[in-house]
């Protein structure tokens, strides 16, 4: 990390944050569909376990400076934990690199954890300065989990009360001290090993990759090797949404990227989306967001 510490921009709580509930915990997501590299700023007045999850590419976490860093590659996660009640947490994310954070105040997490005084981690004999950062490979269900942390198909109302339940969730099999292999086994109705999770993860590069002309569901299911049948289930189950889906919602949060650029106009968008006219780039755009892409960029 090379940048000045300058350059880095305070969070938006509209686009970054999901949730923050005082006491408890809070939810940023990163999701960098530009091709410049992301640079967040985050102060923290609290004890706070961080707990990163990479899902693409690669991301670090600075703390206060940024030589103080955790680095984490895609399907990846690292436990955080500082002693220091006032820091700064930065964020590098570069382009095609997706983050999600989720950082528990200390006495909540202990009120989650504790049962009869006996605490999961004791952090009270941590020194001020000395850090624990704990590295962690993302396990297909915690990976399932993230996904539908960050799904947009839950009414705005239910949001809250949808992140508390996929947060607590994610904690227990985090923190999870059985054999892992067994719990996935045990507890993952929904993808059946890690080889059909690497084949659903391809099929998602193919589509984005080839966006502006992409294959047929049977051709996408014969390049990553599964049958049709099993591609649309499994694809639906891990990311939320069925494949073109996934794909609409991917264009149109690019097109938002874009516009906020402003180095575009609509019908350049419109053609590096794959539209074949700009008016059906527009009309895909309101739906979705209700504003054309012209009164968006605007605003």
């Amino acid at each position: 990390m090379k940048s000045s510490l300058k350059n880095y921009k305070y969070i938006d709580k509209s686009t970054q944050m999901l949730f923050n509930e005082k006491d408890t915990f809070k939810v940023f997501y990163f999701n960098n569909l530009s091709s410049d590299t992301e640079l967040y700023e985050y102060p923290l007045n609290n004890n706070y376990i961080q707990i990163y999850f990479c899902n693409t590419n690669t991301c670090t976490v600075a703390f206060n400076f940024e030589h103080c860093a955790a680095n984490l590659e895609a399907g990846n996660s690292s436990m955080v934990y500082f002693k220091d009640e006032k820091m700064n947490i930065l964020f590098n994310i570069p382009p095609k690199s997706e983050l999600i954070a989720v950082l528990i105040s200390i006495e909540y997490f202990h009120s989650l954890f504790s049962v009869e005084g006996n605490f999961l981690f004791n952090f009270n004999g941590f020194k001020v300065g000395k850090p624990i950062i704990e590295p962690k490979q993302i396990s297909p269900t915690i990976q399932i989990i993230l996904n539908q942390l960050t799904s947009k198909q839950i009414t705005k109302a239910l949001r809250p009360v949808f992140i508390k339940g996929k947060v607590y969730e994610l904690l227990s099999y985090y923190f999870n001290t059985a054999n892992e292999n067994e719990t996935e086994k045990e507890n993952c109705p929904y993808i059946a090993n890690e080889e059909t999770v690497i084949k659903i993860k391809h099929a998602k590069e193919i589509i984005i990759e080839e966006m502006i002309n992409p294959p047929s569901l049977d051709d996408l299911a014969k390049k990553v090797g599964l049958n049709i049948k099993k591609l649309k289930t499994d694809f639906k189950d891990f990311y939320g949404v069925p494949v073109f889906t996934f794909l609409l919602n991917y264009k149109m949060e690019l097109a938002k990227k874009l516009l906020q650029e402003q180095q575009l106009n609509v019908n350049e968008i419109a053609a590096q989306l794959g539209y074949s006219a700009s008016s059906h780039f527009i009309a895909a755009f309101k739906r979705k967001y209700k504003t054309t892409p012209k009164q968006y960029a605007k605003s």
